[in-house]
């Protein structure tokens, strides 16, 4: 690949927990260089490894963060009820596997009671203030639901008008939204 290459861009994931409920929302845009290459793409998924529920949202390469989704059930099915321990077990791989540290991706993912960020850097972080950003609009997505986390809105409201407001602000973020919510 070139050092030219517009490069994909073009997702928002936000993870929202409040009122005993998580919710992680993602838009649809998939965007190469300033061309919208597809505005419906569903970055959000349910993992159910042994009936256990977690929800995943991704930003970056989507065969990349397919293939992390992939590994993270395995961990899941390894380790059932303990996401913290998966999510961990996931992140050393990635960081100390050779073909996994090429992967470009990030994840957010909740089992409805734990919310982390997952990174290839190695990093399992869990955010700060109940909510977590990834993507192209994360920071925007971020610091709208940070705003209005402490307000009467629940956990899918705050995530879909952080959402908006990032469809608003980033031209790598759209309105159609995927979003999926547990709760313990």
């Amino acid at each position: 690949m070139s050092d030219d290459f517009p490069g994909w861009h073009g997702t928002t994931i936000i993870g929202v927990r409040k009122g005993g409920q998580v919710v992680i929302a993602g838009d649809g845009q998939v965007s190469l260089g300033q061309t919208v290459i597809k505005g419906t793409a569903t970055k959000v998924r349910r993992l159910s490894p042994g009936g256990y529920d977690v929800i995943a949202g991704f930003a970056g390469s989507t065969a990349d963060a397919f293939t992390l989704l992939e590994r993270l059930e395995a961990k899941l099915e390894a380790t059932p009820g303990q996401l913290q321990r998966a999510a961990v077990e996931l992140a050393k791989d990635w960081r100390t596997d050779k073909y996994l540290q090429k992967l470009e991706a990030m994840l957010i993912v909740t089992d409805g009671a734990e919310l982390y960020v997952v990174t290839g850097a190695g990093d399992v972080l869990e955010p700060e203030h109940n909510v977590a950003a990834i993507g192209s609009g994360g920071n925007y997505a971020l610091a709208a639901a940070r705003a209005l986390v402490d307000s009467d809105l629940d956990a899918e409201s705050v995530a879909r008008r952080a959402m908006a407001i990032a469809a608003d602000i980033c031209v790598y973020t759209n309105g159609n939204l995927t979003v999926e919510s547990l709760s313990k």
